[in-house]
């Protein structure tokens, strides 16, 4: 009888120890209790999931480069930052420098059917390095997904969106390269750390 109620003990408490820790966990996870509001003045957080950007060190107001479409669609770089993990990050902001509402074009997302299959994005773009004589595409997750802003549609009339892209970094002492996107002019891009 001794063995049996110390089974039942055994077995009640691995219940509520599991119990707890999912308790804890799921408390951890923040799911939400309605009073989500930030005290004034404290600073954004960044958001790591999706692909919406966030300001990055390095970015200023003013641009390094415009790159110029029709119909008003205006492409801002503010930053092209390298890493030590051999990556060359973009920032800048897409603008409707028109009044009208403006459709991105599709063609901003390249024609490699690996990357249009998830959907409208800056996917088409490229760094070229004229000295090397190489051109580097958009980096891509191992599910395809480029590594750029995505969900791209219809911006209004003077409406402004953060994007990034980010390609693989030219070697150390290439600091210039052309950035170029389908249906944009070009633009030369200075590539800082």
């Amino acid at each position: 009888m001794s063995i049996r109620f110390t089974a039942k003990a055994r077995r009640g408490m691995v219940a509520l120890t599991v119990a707890a820790g999912l308790a804890v966990g799921a408390a951890g996870c923040g799911g939400g209790g309605g009073d989500d509001k930030k005290p004034e003045g404290a600073a954004p957080t960044s958001r790591t999931s999706g692909s919406d950007p966030s300001t990055q060190e390095g970015q200023t107001d003013e641009p390094l480069a415009e790159l110029k479409g029709t119909g008003g669609l205006l492409l801002q770089i503010t930053s092209a930052q390298r890493d030590s993990g051999g990556f060359v990050t973009v920032n800048g902001t897409l603008k409707n420098d028109g009044a009208k509402d403006l459709l991105i074009p599709a063609a901003l997302s390249g024609n490699e059917t690996e990357i249009t299959k998830n959907g409208p994005s800056l996917g088409g773009a490229t760094l070229v390095d004229s000295k090397g004589k190489k051109r580097y595409y958009v980096l891509r997750d191992t599910e395809g997904r480029p590594l750029t802003t995505t969900g791209l549609n219809t911006l209004k009339g003077g409406q402004t969106l953060p994007v990034f892209m980010q390609f693989p970094s030219p070697p150390a002492d290439i600091t210039e390269v052309t950035l170029q996107l389908p249906t944009l002019s070009s633009a030369t891009v200075k590539i800082s750390g």
